[in-house]
C-alpha cells in the first residue's frame, strides 16, 4: 500500500470514528425504573437554566443576555428561535441568528435549549411570519361558538401545519449540519399552545371533525366505548377535542423534526390553577393542562415530556403542580418559572421530584419585566436569588443528575409564604397559610423508608426553640439516597434532622458520620467532619453552601 493510500485509510477511519462518536453523543432522554435523565455527552445532565425574555432572540440583544447567564452561574441558556426570523419570506430561510447564538454559546461553554415560536406562542401566532399571520384565508384562525374570529390559529387546517413543519424541519436540518459539538441539547416545540376565549374551534371545518367518531387509539388509551366526541366525553368533549387535535398537530411537527435531527423535544404549558381551574377558554384550552394530560399522552407519543410554566407564587399550588407533572410517563422539567425571590426556593422541590432542570424566565438586561408574575426589575438582587442555588449545584451538577437518575431523591421548600408586598400576596396565592405556636406549619417530614427526615425553618443553630420561618420565605432542602443508610444532604436556611421510622427496642439512633465535602470528576472529596455542636441540634444550613454526606445507624444498648 502506498503512503498516500495509507494516510487516506487513516483519515477515513478517523472520520468514521468521529462521526460515530458524535452520533453517539446526540443528547437523549433515557428512563430507568420510572426515573429519567437527560444525557448530554453520554452522561446525565442537570439544566441550571436561564430563560430570556421573548424578544431577546436577535444578535443585537445577546450582549444583554450573556452577563446575566454568567452572574447566575447557569450552565444552559433557554432562548427562542422564531419562525418569522428564519423564514421571513416563504421558502427563503435565514439561520444567521442561530449560527451566531451557537457560536457565542460555545465560546462561553454554555449549552442551549431552543424554543420554537411558530403557530403558537401563548395562544397566538405573534412570531409567525407576516405571510402567515396576515393571510387568514390560507391559514385560518379559531372561530368561537358565536362566530367571533380569535387571534389563535386553528389546528384543523393542513396548510398551516405543513408550513410550520417545513420551517421546523429546516431548522433541525441546519442544527444537525452546524452543531456537531452538541451545544443545543433540547428543543421546545411551539410555546404554550392552546386558545384563550373559546374551548375549541367552532369553524365549519372543525365542526365536521367534531361530529366524527373519537379516534380508536384515544378510546383504547382512555378505556372508553366508541362514539362521537360528545357521547364519549360529555361536557369535557369540546376541550378534549381541541387538546387532541392540537397535540396531534404538534406531535407531527415533532416527529418530522426528530427525523431530521433526533434531539429531545418537549412542550411547555400555560397552566390552569389546579385548585380553582375555571372554564376552558379562561385558561389556554387545548394546551396540556393537568386535566388533559391523558389526552396529550395518547395523541403525542413523539413528545418526550410535558413541562409546566409556573407563575403561581404560593407553596401549596406550586407543590401540587409539580406532583401533577412528575409522573412515571413524564419526567419533570420546570420549563419556566417566575424570576422573583419567592420562586427560587422551589428549586429544591423540583429536585426532590427528580427534575431534569429549572429555568427562571426573563433573565436578561433587555429592559423588560413581566411583573407581577416576576420581579419588578432585573438587578443583582434578583439574579442573586438564583445564583446562590446554581452556585451550590453547578460544581456537582453532573453528579447530582447521575445520583437522581439512579437513586431516590426528596426535596422540600419552605411551606409558609411571606411577602414584602401584601397586595401581591393576596393577588397571587391560592390560599393563605398561617404559622402556629408550636412551629408545626414550618415543619416538613420526609419518609425515607427506614428513616424520617424533618426539615424546619427559622431556628437558631444552638437551640430547640420551635421554628418561626424565614422572612421572606426562602429556605429549602434536598436529600438523595447514596446507598443503604447513606444520604447526600444540602439546604439553604433550614435545619435537617433525622430519626428512625420505627420504635427502637434495645437500640439507640446516631448519625454515625457526617462528612462535608464536594465532588471532583465524579468522586466525593472529603473536607471535614461535622460533630458535636454541629450535629446535636440537627444539621443547620445557613446562607452559605454546604454539601454533606450523612451515614445513619443504630447501636445496641443491651
Amino acid at each position: 500500500m502506498s503512503r498516500f493510500l495509507a494516510i487516506l485509510v487513516v483519515l477515513l477511519t478517523s472520520a468514521c470514528t468521529t462521526s460515530e462518536q458524535n452520533e453517539n453523543s446526540v443528547p437523549q432522554l433515557v428512563e430507568n425504573n420510572d426515573r429519567y435523565a437527560l444525557m448530554v455527552d453520554d452522561a446525565p445532565y442537570l439544566i441550571l437554566g436561564a430563560q430570556t425574555n421573548n424578544s431577546a432572540n436577535y444578535a443585537a440583544a445577546l450582549p444583554d443576555v450573556w452577563p446575566v447567564v454568567e452572574k447566575m452561574k447557569a450552565n444552559t441558556l433557554v432562548i427562542p428561535v422564531a419562525w418569522e426570523q428564519v423564514e421571513p419570506e416563504e421558502g427563503e430561510f435565514d439561520f444567521s441568528f442561530v449560527d451566531t447564538l451557537v457560536n457565542q454559546a460555545r465560546e462561553r461553554d454554555v449549552r442551549l435549549v431552543l424554543l420554537w415560536f411558530a403557530t403558537w406562542k401563548n395562544n397566538a401566532p405573534h412570531y409567525a411570519p407576516e405571510w402567515v399571520k396576515l393571510n387568514n384565508e390560507r391559514f385560518p384562525r379559531v372561530i368561537t361558538e358565536d362566530g367571533k374570529v380569535l387571534n389563535s390559529l386553528s389546528p384543523h387546517f393542513r396548510e398551516t401545519l405543513e408550513a410550520d413543519k417545513k420551517a421546523f424541519v429546516a431548522l433541525m436540518q441546519h442544527l444537525k449540519k452546524i452543531d456537531w459539538q452538541r451545544t443545543v441539547i433540547m428543543v421546545q416545540v411551539e410555546n404554550e399552545v392552546g386558545t384563550y376565549g373559546s374551548a375549541r374551534d367552532y369553524s365549519p371545518t372543525a365542526e365536521a371533525e367534531f361530529q366524527k367518531q373519537v379516534p380508536k387509539k384515544l378510546l383504547a388509551d382512555v378505556n372508553r366505548e366508541a362514539g362521537d366526541w360528545r357521547s364519549v366525553f360529555g361536557r369535557d368533549a369540546d376541550e378534549f377535542f381541541h387538546a387532541w387535535h392540537i397535540a396531534r398537530y404538534v406531535d407531527e411537527i415533532t416527529e418530522a423534526g426528530k427525523a431530521a435531527y433526533p434531539l429531545p423535544m418537549y412542550v411547555n404549558v400555560a397552566l390552569r390553577n389546579p385548585f380553582k381551574p375555571g372554564k376552558p377558554g379562561s385558561y389556554s384550552s387545548g394546551g396540556a393542562t393537568d386535566n388533559v394530560l391523558h389526552i396529550w399522552k395518547s395523541a403525542a407519543p413523539n413528545i418526550d415530556m410535558i413541562s409546566p410554566d409556573i407563575y403561581f407564587r404560593d407553596h401549596k399550588t406550586v407543590a401540587r403542580v409539580m406532583d401533577l407533572y412528575s409522573r412515571a410517563d413524564n419526567p419533570l422539567y420546570i420549563a419556566e418559572i417566575g424570576n422573583d425571590q419567592p420562586y427560587a426556593r422551589y428549586f429544591f422541590t423540583a429536585l426532590g421530584h427528580g427534575a431534569l432542570g429549572f429555568a427562571p424566565f426573563g433573565m436578561d438586561y433587555t429592559d423588560y419585566t413581566n411583573y407581577p408574575l416576576g420581579a419588578e426589575k432585573m438587578d443583582d438582587e434578583t439574579i442573586g436569588h438564583f445564583s446562590e442555588l446554581y452556585g451550590l449545584f453547578a460544581p456537582m451538577a453532573r453528579e447530582w443528575a447521575d445520583i437522581s437518575f439512579r437513586q431516590r431523591t426528596w426535596g422540600v421548600s419552605e411551606p409558609v409564604d411571606t411577602y414584602k408586598d401584601k397586595k401581591l400576596w393576596n393577588a397571587q396565592t391560592t390560599e393563605g397559610e398561617d404559622g402556629d405556636n408550636n412551629g408545626e406549619a414550618y415543619t416538613q417530614r420526609l419518609d425515607l423508608g427506614d428513616w424520617t427526615a424533618e426539615v424546619t425553618y427559622g431556628r437558631p443553630m444552638f437551640w430547640i426553640d420551635p421554628p418561626k420561618g424565614n422572612t421572606p420565605s426562602s429556605g429549602g432542602a434536598v436529600i438523595a439516597e447514596l446507598g443503604e443508610n447513606e444520604y447526600l444532604v444540602t439546604a439553604f436556611r433550614a435545619r435537617v434532622s433525622f430519626s428512625p421510622s420505627r420504635e427502637l427496642d434495645g437500640e439507640q439512633f446516631t448519625m454515625a458520620r457526617v462528612e462535608e465535602g464536594h465532588f471532583e470528576n465524579g468522586k466525593w472529596v472529603f473536607e471535614r467532619l461535622w460533630n458535636g455542636d454541629q450535629t446535636d441540634w440537627g444539621l443547620n444550613f445557613t446562607n452559605e453552601p454546604h454539601v454533606l454526606k450523612v451515614k445513619l445507624a443504630t447501636y445496641k444498648t443491651n
